[in-house]
């Protein structure tokens, strides 16, 4: 039998680039002849606007690239800065920087569970209609959103596009009272974190076995957050300077979003990513937590995404816990003093590696600056992906059908909250 489909399915907000985006495929003899997901937003610039800006405006500008996740982009350009600036904030800001990236996984892998991707796996087309039958779930999932909130807030002093980091820290110390009333809610929020993980783990999730290149941070003590080597499952161990000599950015004709590859072949970061390479950096309570429920790393499962990004939520108010309950206020930043020079920030924002290379002049204004999100790197996995999926899927489903599964698949990679549920516009030819 020959069919040929051309299957028209539109993303408007995709991650950082926010537009319009559509997948377009074509079946003949039941196999997929081409696959092209498109972005059609224009650039967006960012990097440009940032030339000549002085360094204290940088981290307020980056937090401006994401509305989901503007604690990673201040991340990666301070450290980048400083280490232009050999500036060493000290053990204090260092952990105060990992708490604030800790309210940032927990609110974004919160809303992408349950307004995003939850649905999916529960036969609904929207959090509203799921809440219907599952309000309590849907209930713990804002709370948990909200609670990450509130540690952003905390050292942030909003919580979204939050003006409370600076180069060599945070502008102000939070005292001490405010901080025992946010550890008594992580420690509340500890059981409905396990909870949801338990939850998930009855879902119907899809068995799709795939092979593909996990890439996160590793770092030597701790599930690596803000500082570490870029590791892949695959022998790569470099330093986040050397990121240039084996990751390359392409511009693709049927997209303005660049596709980025490992060695010219599409790699995965990510929650998924992240907990392949760095699960024996989890606390035992976790890992046993995985093994009661029969759940094995590395993972090879797409779908199992919602469940890594639950894991991370637990492992994230753990860590923030912990982190807060000896917590007591100190000089909230360090002097800094401008040089001229080239550095390098790399962290793991919730959707992944966040790579920033800013070159300073002497005053400390930006001449040139790189920004490499995780989206661009996730981008030609997700066309493999979708490919393979669809595959596994079967090509003779409907038109319905195949585009629900295309939904489900891209929204394992993108937990912003423009991409909403059924997103998807599809125009089948058959002929």
């Amino acid at each position: 039998m020959t069919d040929k489909r051309s299957v028209s399915i539109r993303v408007p907000v995709l991650a950082r680039v926010e537009g319009e985006g559509a997948l377009e495929f074509d079946i003949r003899d039941g196999v997929i002849e081409q696959l092209k997901l498109r972005i059609y937003e224009p650039p967006r610039l960012f990097e440009k606007f940032l030339e000549g800006r002085h360094y204290n405006d940088v981290p307020d500008m980056v937090a401006r690239i994401c509305g989901i996740c503007p604690v990673a982009y201040q991340m990666s350009a301070v450290h980048a800065i400083e280490s232009i600036f050999d500036c060493q904030p000290g053990p204090w800001v260092r952990e105060m920087r990992r708490l604030i990236y800790c309210g940032e996984w927990i609110e974004s892998h919160a809303l992408h569970i349950h307004l995003l991707a939850a649905p999916d796996f529960v036969g609904y087309g929207s959090v509203s209609e799921m809440a219907k039958d599952y309000p309590h779930e849907v209930r713990r999932g804002l709370a948990l959103q909200a609670l990450g909130n509130e540690i952003i807030k905390f050292l942030g002093a909003r919580s979204v596009h939050p003006v409370g980091v600076r180069v060599g820290g945070f502008y102000h110390a939070p005292d001490k009272q405010a901080a025992c009333a946010l550890y008594e809610k992580l420690q509340v929020a500890l059981p409905e974190a396990e909870a949801l993980i338990r939850w998930l783990a009855t879902l119907d999730i899809p068995q799709d076995e795939q092979a593909f290149t996990s890439v996160a941070l590793r770092h030597g003590s701790e599930y690596a957050m803000n500082e570490g080597r870029l590791v892949s499952n695959n022998g790569l161990d470099i330093s986040p300077h050397q990121f240039e000599d084996c990751f390359q950015e392409q511009q693709v004709a049927h997209s303005t979003a660049l596709h980025c590859h490992l060695n010219d072949a599409p790699y995965l970061v990510g929650p998924l990513a992240r907990l392949n390479i760095n699960h024996d950096r989890l606390p035992d309570k976790i890992k046993n937590l995985l093994a009661e429920l029969g759940i094995h790393l590395p993972i090879r499962n797409m779908y199992l995404s919602i469940m890594a990004r639950a894991v991370e939520i637990y492992y994230a108010l753990g860590e923030a816990c912990r982190i807060l309950e000896h917590y007591t206020p100190q000089t909230p930043y360090v002097d800094v003093q401008p040089n001229a020079g080239v550095g390098y920030g790399c962290t793991e924002a919730p959707r992944g590696v966040l790579w920033h290379r800013f070159e300073m002049d002497e005053k400390g204004d930006v001449l040139r600056s790189a920004i490499v999100p995780p989206t661009s790197q996730n981008q030609a996995r997700i066309e493999q992906d979708l490919a393979l999926a669809l595959n596994q899927y079967g090509l003779h489903h409907s038109d319905d059908e195949l585009r629900q599964r295309a939904e489900m698949v891209v929204r394992n990679y993108d937990p912003c909250i423009s991409c909403s549920t059924h997103f998807l516009d599809l125009r089948v030819n058959r002929q």
